[in-house]
């Protein structure tokens, strides 16, 4: 029996390894959009930045790893054998769950997954157990404490709505003020600026970052001693609120006081997070004038730019806070099941069914100091090397670049009707404001472009925008963090850098539909990573109570199964967006150039094509609808791609030098080529997918084996074009055009023998209408093949004859 605990504890201890680099990936948005988005320092600086934030917080954490035993479920309801069950469903989910939403590219709150996710265990086990002695539902309150799910929710609403208005108006403000052009204006106002950014973000990183270590607690100044009567009295007065009772007084300032007795004298004293709470007032105005003293000396003597300090502090507060404090999240769980095996093998109780785990509430689990430094050299390992992590962040960072480009989210009507109504809205406030104020406001937004600056090297954002990113979140989750409001960190920083996005007008008419569409998804992520984990957890739960051991191997041989082709899937689509990449490069400026990427582009799109016309061909004649469907996936793919093309041609020819600008014409009429290959060859796979899918008539013996010479003659052709292309020798180009008039010859006789047959044999109309559609759009598909390679014979004796 002792065995098979300590297997599951191994293995909890090997999923919270995982976890970890699931969660750093998932979480490294937090304190990496603001630096990586405004490039205020070098990529390997921001790195070394965080990873000294991380593993500072990770080692200065309390270990208090509260969150598996913080009123979720009730331990003492339940026996050792579920608690580990608990455990480890909890454990199983979230390393699957915080993994699917790396995958897709999607923040989400690792909080509100573990915490959802011991719920949803521990509810399956307290009905369990409710079912096994025939009580009432009602007693489920019994066992868990459905308050902290309530909670959860009201962080999300909370931390969107507040996060998104403040975000907005400070960041509207600070552009009003410092405009786009800021370099001379942060003259006069930068050290002031520094001053406010600089204090939040001390402040944020004492109470969020340090108030969840040993040091919050340690006790730094005696506010009170005497008389135990007299110490209500003085509570009173002292906070200017008035408690029933010193108990009260106790519950609402717990972590913050200390209250000693003997022989009738009492003592109050203040903890260091205790201090920082009374005397906050004072601590902002002194770190007001402190820093704002600072940021004028390094800004005018020192002659540094305050703002590139504020991002570098900024970046190591938020990464040391989210070491500090979600570091529970990760290492909570395996902590508490290694705890709670101790308690149980102390206890010299043999039977794990019936010994009850009271003890996991009533006593701190404390990490050791080497679990906190492994987990801390597991993050920013992490952090290095995860590149899932880089598709968090760039989610946060492309919704909130100031710049035009491709967009990752597709609108839908919700944002197209939120859209409408802010067009209207604005319509409507600029009608009563006079026109004079209108243009100051509009000119204090006008952007600029740097010349000779590729659009790859170009920031996200400025460095005022990233400033107040940090400064804003900071303050936030400060305050909130005082008032014990539920405020999640993953909510405020992303909804924070939302909200200055849209106020610095980086939300146009050109993007705010698809930015406003992609905020609605991350949001909704949100809310389905709750119901995702209590129902997976739940699952997970009812599954090793029924199998036990057996489940749980099973579940382990899941997971790994589950990661390993998740992983090969992600590994696929990286290597198709690496090479999307390649297809819209937007920093071309020379003819050799735009000759270079054409046949790269070109030579993508002739494989693509080859591939799902042959493959369309043969399923139509098996009549695989499956494959067929597969096909349409395969085709949406290249439509994208092209789709991506047209969508970059606006910066491909504001990018061109002068001695290329020619060449302007020549790239877009190879995309109207490419444009016109791809509708044909939608057209045939549309069709013979609808003509399947609605069982009508298979094509005839004949009318296939005529589609399948077609197709050998034309996969002969691209595969010729495909190699020239890539090897860009275009000398191959006349022997293809020499295939043309035999190709639509060929054509031209399937036609006549299709009319031929409905003179005589054939019955089914439908089969026609197939038949004449794949002959015709294939005739145009060859057509438009053939334009592409006398426009690009022509383009290249130009240059050539250019050049001489």
């Amino acid at each position: 029996m002792d065995q098979i605990y300590i297997i599951i504890i191994v293995a909890v201890a090997l999923l919270a390894v995982v976890d970890l680099v699931v969660g750093v990936s998932n979480d490294a948005v937090n304190f990496l959009n603001s630096a990586i988005g405004s490039k205020a320092v070098s990529l390997k600086t921001i790195m070394i930045v965080a990873s000294l934030g991380i593993a500072v917080g990770a080692l200065f954490s309390s270990g208090m790893m509260e969150i598996a035993r913080s009123g979720i479920f009730i331990p003492s309801m339940f026996s050792f054998k579920d608690v580990m069950i608990i455990f480890a469903a909890v454990m199983i989910t979230d390393v699957l769950l915080l993994d699917v939403f790396n995958s897709i590219g999607l923040p989400t709150s690792t909080t509100v997954s573990i915490i959802f996710e011991i719920l949803g265990a521990a509810v399956c086990l307290g009905l369990y157990k409710i079912y096994e002695t025939d009580g009432s539902l009602d007693t489920i309150a019994h066992y868990i404490n459905t308050q902290k799910a309530s909670e959860i929710v009201y962080s999300i609403l909370l931390s969107v709505i507040l996060s998104f208005t403040i975000g907005s108006f400070v960041q509207y403000i600070s552009r009003l003020i410092f405009t786009f052009h800021y370099e001379r204006k942060l003259k006069y106002f930068g050290a002031i600026f520094g001053g406010i950014a600089l204090t939040s973000i001390f402040y944020f990183l004492f109470i969020k970052g340090i108030g969840g270590t040993p040091i919050a607690g340690k006790l730094v100044e005696t506010v009170y001693q005497g008389s135990t009567d007299g110490i209500l009295p003085w509570i009173n007065e002292f906070y200017g609120q008035r408690y029933e009772s010193v108990d009260a007084f106790m519950k609402s300032k717990k972590g913050l006081v200390n209250i000693t007795e003997d022989n009738g004298l009492s003592s109050i004293s203040l903890t260091f997070k205790g201090f920082l709470d009374y005397h906050y007032l004072m601590i902002l105005g002194v770190g007001f004038v402190l820093f704002t003293t600072v940021s004028y000396l390094l800004q005018n003597i020192f002659k540094q730019n305050i703002l590139r300090i504020i991002i570098i502090v900024g970046t190591f507060s938020l990464a040391l806070a989210f070491a500090g404090n979600d570091l529970v999240n990760f290492i909570g769980v395996p902590i508490a099941a290694w705890q709670g095996y101790n308690f149980f093998m102390d206890s010299g109780a043999t039977n794990s069914d019936t010994y009850m785990m009271g003890e996991l509430a009533s006593n701190e689990i404390q990490a050791p100091f080497y679990f906190l430094a492994l987990a801390g050299l597991v993050m920013v390992i992490t952090l290095w090397t995860s590149s899932k992590a880089k598709a968090v962040i760039e989610t946060g960072v492309n919704l909130s670049r100031q710049g035009d480009g491709v967009e990752k989210f597709s609108p839908n009507s919700l944002s197209r009707f939120v859209v409408r109504l802010f067009v209207y809205l604005g319509q409507g406030i600029n009608y009563f404001l006079p026109k004079s104020l209108q243009l100051t406001i509009d000119k204090k937004f006008e952007k600029f472009e740097v010349k000779d600056q590729k659009k790859s090297d170009a920031p996200a954002f400025d460095m005022i925008r990233a400033s107040v990113n940090l400064m804003v979140a900071s303050i936030l989750i400060s305050i909130g963090t005082s008032l014990k409001l539920p405020l999640s960190t993953t909510y405020v920083t992303f909804m924070v850098a939302m909200g200055s996005s849209f106020a610095d007008r980086a939300w146009d008419r050109e993007s705010a539909v698809y930015r406003v569409a992609g905020v609605f998804n991350v949001i909704g992520g949100w809310f389905v990573t709750a119901f995702v984990a209590f129902t997976s957890a739940f699952i997970m739960a009812y599954i090793m109570k029924i199998g036990w051991f057996v489940s749980f191997v099973g579940l382990l041989i899941l997971v790994a199964v589950l990661l390993f082709k998740n992983s090969r899937r992600y590994n696929k689509k990286a290597k198709a967006e690496a090479d999307l990449l390649k297809l819209k490069r937007e920093d071309i400026v020379t003819i050799n150039e735009i000759i270079h990427e054409s046949s790269h582009q070109v030579s993508k799109v002739l494989a693509s094509t080859k591939e799902v016309y042959s493959d369309v061909i043969q399923n139509l004649g098996l009549q695989d609808l499956n494959k067929l469907k597969d096909n349409k996936k395969t085709l949406k793919k290249l439509e994208k791609e092209v789709d991506e093309l047209k969508s970059n041609v606006y910066y491909f020819i504001k990018n061109l030098d002068e001695t290329s600008v020619e060449a302007s014409k020549f790239y877009v009429m190879i995309l109207g080529y490419l444009q016109d290959m791809v509708q044909s060859l939608s057209f045939i796979t549309q069709n013979s997918y609808a003509h399947i899918s609605n069982n009508h008539k298979q094509l005839k013996f004949n009318q296939i084996r005529d589609l399948k010479n077609i197709d050998t003659n034309l996969n002969e052709l691209f595969s010729e074009l495909n190699l020239a292309f890539e090897e860009q020798n275009f000398s191959k180009i006349d022997q293809a055009l020499g295939k043309k008039n035999d190709i639509m010859t060929q054509i031209e006789d399937l036609i006549q023998k299709q009319i031929d047959r409905i003179r005589t044999t054939e019955m089914s109309p439908k089969n026609s209408k197939l038949y004449f559609g794949l002959l015709l759009e294939t005739n145009d598909l060859v057509k438009a093949t053939m334009g592409l390679l006398e426009l690009f014979k022509e383009f290249d004796i130009h240059v050539k004859n250019r050049t001489k």
